[in-house]
C-alpha cells in the first residue's frame, strides 16, 4: 500500500494537483460553463475503479440525448491504482467531465456523492457507481418522461450483469410505465434502494436538504428512503436504464462475519431514522418491512456465512438488538412479511428455538424443489421442522402443472392455481433466457375453481427466437409464479410422486 501511495504523491506533484480548504482539488470546474446549461448531472464515486472505469465514462459519453447536454462530476475518494490517471486524461478531452479528487479516503460513497449533488448545476440529477454502466438510451428515456410528468423522480429498468447470466433486479419498478402515481402505491418500492437507473430533480434533494448519510454501509438506503418519502408523485418506465456489474461476485462465497455485523449496525441506525419521521402508520411498516424482514432475517441468517458460522451467538444477540426496536411499535412487524419463511424464523426466534432457525434456513438453501400441500384448498410448503405448527408453511400462491398436450396445430396448457392473490393472475409469460428484456404474454383463463388454461398457436410460437424460455404466471403487475411440474400428492402420510426423468420418460415414486 505504501508503494501505491508513494505513486499517487507522485503523480499528484506531477500533475499540480493543490486541494483547496475543503479537501478536494477539482478540474473543469469553470470551463464546462462554456457549454449551454446541461440537462442532466451524472455523478460517479470512484475508488481504485481502472478495471471498468473507461467502460463506464465511455457509456455516458455515447448516450443519446448527446454529451454535450450532460454535466458528468466524477469523485475520487483517493484511489491509488490508476483511476486517477484515467480521470485526468478524459477531463482533459472532455470540459463537461468535471474530474475532483479527495485529499483524504472517507470510506464511503456519502461524501463523493453529496459533493457531486453540490456541484451540480443541471436541473436533473442521477447516479452512476464506477463499475456499472448506462444503456445509451438510458439519459434520454429518464429525461424525456421526467421532464413531461413533472414529477419529483422516475426509475426505470436494471439488468443485472453476473457470471452466470442476467437478471432483472427489482422488478415492481420497471414492470410498468406509471407517470404521477404515489411512491406508497407500489408495496415494494423501498427493497432495492441502490442508487442505479434513477433520475430526480435537482432543486427537489436541495429543498429538502436531502443528502447521503456518512455511513459506511446502508448510506444509499437512507437516502433514497427519504427521497421516496418527499416524492408526492413518481414514475417509473419498462425501458432498460443501467446496468449493474456483478461479474466479480462469487455467490458461494462467505462474507467476513465482522461486515455482516457492521452492517447490521448500520441497519438499526436506519430503523430508528425511519422510526424519527414519525410517519403514517401504513407508510412506516413499508419502509420498515425491507428493513426487518430483507436487511435483518434474509441477510442475516438466510446466508452461507450463517449457516458456516460457528458463533451462531452473535447472530442472535445482533437479532435480538434489531427486536428491541420494535417493542415501542403498536403492530406486529411479521404481519407484513413477504416470505413466510421469514415470518417462521421469526416466531421461532420469538420463542428462543435458535436451531430450529438455522435447521429452517440449510433446508431451503439445500432443497431447491420443495413438497407442497394442498390443505383447505389452501397451498403450503412441507418443511423440516417437526412441530405441528411449523411443519407445514403457508405459502401465498402455488400453480401446480395439471396437463399439457398438442392437438392440431396449438398447445394446450392446465395446470391449478392456488392462495390468496388467484383472482388477480393476469397472464401467462414466456421470457427469453438469452435476452431477458424479450417475453412474450399468453392470455390465461382462471375458473372459480382456480383452474387455469393457456393456449399457444404453433404459428404464434413459431415467429420466437430459437432459444430457451422461462415460464410463469404473473399477477399483481410484476409477481411471478412459476409452474410446479413435480406431480406429487400427499395421502395417508405417504407421498406419491409421478415424475419426469432425465430421458423424458414418465418416474413413479413413493415415500
Amino acid at each position: 500500500m505504501s508503494d501505491q501511495l508513494d505513486k499517487r504523491i507522485s503523480f499528484e506533484i506531477e500533475n499540480n494537483i493543490t486541494y483547496n480548504e475543503e479537501g478536494y482539488y477539482i478540474k473543469n470546474k469553470n470551463k464546462s460553463s462554456i457549454f449551454n446549461k446541461s440537462k442532466v448531472t451524472v455523478v460517479s464515486p470512484v475508488y481504485n475503479a481502472e478495471n471498468f472505469l473507461r467502460k463506464t465514462i465511455d457509456s455516458v459519453i455515447n448516450q443519446t440525448i448527446g454529451f454535450k447536454n450532460i454535466e458528468y462530476i466524477l469523485v475520487d475518494d483517493g484511489s491509488t491504482d490508476s483511476s486517477r490517471e484515467i480521470l485526468l486524461e478524459y477531463a482533459e478531452a472532455y470540459k463537461n467531465i468535471i474530474v475532483v479528487f479527495l485529499k483524504n479516503n472517507t470510506g464511503t460513497p456519502a461524501q463523493p456523492r453529496n459533493l457531486g449533488i453540490k456541484l451540480a448545476k443541471s436541473d436533473y440529477i442521477t447516479f452512476l457507481d464506477a463499475d456499472d454502466w448506462l444503456d445509451k438510451e438510458g439519459l434520454k428515456s429518464l429525461y424525456s418522461i421526467i421532464k413531461r410528468s413533472n414529477d419529483d423522480y422516475i426509475v426505470g429498468k436494471t439488468i443485472e450483469v453476473g457470471s452466470k447470466g442476467k437478471k432483472i433486479v427489482g422488478e415492481y419498478e420497471s414492470c410498468l410505465e406509471r407517470r404521477n402515481v404515489s411512491p406508497f402505491s407500489i408495496p415494494h418500492i423501498f427493497h432495492h434502494l441502490g442508487p442505479r437507473a434513477r433520475m430526480m430533480k435537482l432543486k427537489f434533494l436541495k429543498e429538502y436538504n436531502i443528502e447521503y448519510p456518512e455511513m459506511k454501509f446502508a448510506e444509499d438506503k437512507q437516502f433514497f428512503i427519504d427521497v421516496l418519502i418527499h416524492c408526492k408523485s413518481i414514475s417509473t418506465t419498462t425501458q432498460v436504464i443501467y446496468y449493474l456489474n456483478r461479474l466479480d461476485d462469487n455467490d458461494a462465497s462467505l462474507t467476513k462475519q465482522t461486515d455482516v455485523m457492521e452492517k447490521m449496525d448500520t441497519n438499526i441506525k436506519v430503523i430508528k431514522y425511519v422510526k424519527s419521521k414519525k410517519l403514517d402508520t401504513e407508510k412506516e411498516k413499508m419502509i420498515l418491512n425491507r428493513l426487518y424482514e430483507f436487511d435483518s432475517i434474509t441477510r442475516l441468517f438466510n446466508r452461507h456465512h450463517f449457516l458456516k458460522s460457528e458463533n451462531n451467538e452473535e447472530y442472535f444477540n445482533k437479532f435480538q438488538e434489531v427486536i428491541d426496536t420494535t417493542k415501542d411499535l403498536n403492530y406486529d412487524i411479521s404481519e407484513s412479511f413477504f416470505h413466510p419463511i421469514n415470518k417462521v424464523a421469526y416466531d421461532l426466534f420469538l420463542k428462543g428455538h435458535y436451531d430450529d432457525i438455522k435447521k429452517l434456513y440449510k433446508w431451503d438453501k439445500k432443497e431447491k424443489i420443495k413438497n407442497y400441500v394442498i390443505l383447505n384448498n389452501l397451498p403450503y410448503m412441507s418443511g423440516p421442522l417437526s412441530s405441528e405448527k411449523n411443519k407445514h408453511i403457508r405459502v401465498p400462491m402455488l400453480a401446480i402443472f395439471h396437463s399439457g398436450s398438442f392437438i392440431q396445430d396449438s398447445y394446450t396448457l392446465s395446470l391449478d392455481i392456488y392462495g390468496d392473490y388467484v383472482n388477480e393472475v393476469q397472464h401467462i409469460v414466456l421470457r427469453d433466457r438469452k435476452n431477458i428484456t424479450q417475453e412474450y404474454i399468453f392470455p390465461l383463463a382462471v375458473n372459480e375453481s382456480g383452474r387455469a388454461t393457456a393456449k399457444f398457436d404453433l404459428e404464434s410460437l413459431d415467429q420466437l427466437n430459437s432459444s430457451s424460455y422461462e415460464v410463469f404466471v404473473r399477477y399483481k403487475d410484476y409477481q411471478k409464479l412459476y409452474i410446479s411440474k413435480k406431480e406429487q400428492v400427499v395421502f395417508n402420510k405417504r407421498s406419491f410422486n409421478f415424475y419426469t426423468t432425465i430421458n423424458s420418460n414418465l418416474g413413479f415414486k413413493i415415500n
